[in-house]
């Protein structure tokens, strides 16, 4: 479902034109069904590696493979990733980003008990193809995931996905994080916060915290060092009502170097002067 930034009701599939919708429909029709993902393009050595993918029900695997499939197919006819490959995109997308689930869940439960972290609400702000939201998704069907996105034929191909892997627990929202953060329909709304190869971490806090109940986490997925990056947010996550819980290496076995996850937890309300305008956080982090 697609969710307006100016209003809290849900919009259904239709709310597009045809005439949006085919023009960035692949030339090759995208069929939903076994047959429409070849398993033999994901390599047995590959599959090896996918330590977090094999830990999936057979249903969680095929839905993961229709995605990428239908991401790959949508990526021919506009920029969505720059992976090319299949096995790729398994590696260095799906794994990494099953990758933050222990730590999500090890935290979340910490925090906040044994069986808190069974029914959850996570907004993945900046969620581009999808990632990690998507993935999260087929991977806690219990969860209700939102994906945010500011770019419209996005939310196209993220609607095309949805049908696709046939999920009911996924709803899309078209704006940018700067407005929806001011929106009291989004405004610390939601458990957990995600973001992946969005921005650097000042940005990332301004964007994502004010998203966050009190007592919820933000979880950024950053690559094998981001310690001065850390350390250099340090204010702005305490100006967004956040501290940082910890920073913790991913058990991602993707051949693209060691992957860490970014804790924070939100602590108290988020000052109403953030996030501040839409493209401020980016030119003035701070």
């Amino acid at each position: 479902m697609l969710l307006s930034n100016s209003r809290c009701m849900l919009l259904n599939f239709h709310s597009f034109s045809p005439a949006t919708f085919f023009k960035h429909l692949p030339p090759n029709k995208i069929k939903p069904t076994a047959t429409a993902f070849s398993h033999r393009k994901t390599t047995v050595k590959s599959l090896a590696t996918l330590s977090h993918f094999q830990t999936l029900s057979s249903r969680q695997r095929h839905q993961i493979h229709l995605y990428v499939h239908a991401l790959l197919q949508w990526n021919k006819r506009m920029n969505l990733t720059a992976v090319k490959d299949t096995d790729e995109v398994m590696e260095r997308h799906v794994e990494d980003s099953l990758a933050i689930l222990p730590p999500l869940r090890d935290c979340y439960r910490t925090r906040c008990g044994d069986s808190s972290h069974e029914k959850l609400s996570l907004v993945d702000v900046g969620t581009g193809a999808g990632l990690p939201g998507v993935v999260l998704a087929i991977a806690c069907p219990e969860w209700e995931v939102t994906l945010m996105e500011s770019m419209n034929k996005r939310c196209v191909f993220l609607e095309h996905v949805v049908g696709v892997i046939g999920s009911s627990n996924i709803q899309i929202v078209r704006g940018r994080a700067e407005s929806l953060g001011q929106n009291h329909c989004f405004r610390e709304q939601f458990d957990i916060a995600v973001a992946r190869a969005v921005a650097e971490m000042r940005v990332l806090a301004e964007y994502c915290l004010p998203l966050v109940r009190v007592g919820g986490l933000f979880i950024a997925a950053k690559g094998h060092d981001p310690e001065d990056e850390v350390k250099k947010a340090e204010s702005a996550i305490q100006k967004m009502g956040g501290s940082l819980l910890q920073v913790c290496s991913v058990d991602s076995r993707s051949p693209y170097g060691q992957r860490t996850a970014v804790i924070c937890s939100k602590d108290r309300s988020t000052p109403m002067k953030y996030p501040r305008d839409p493209g401020i956080p980016a030119k003035e982090p701070l």
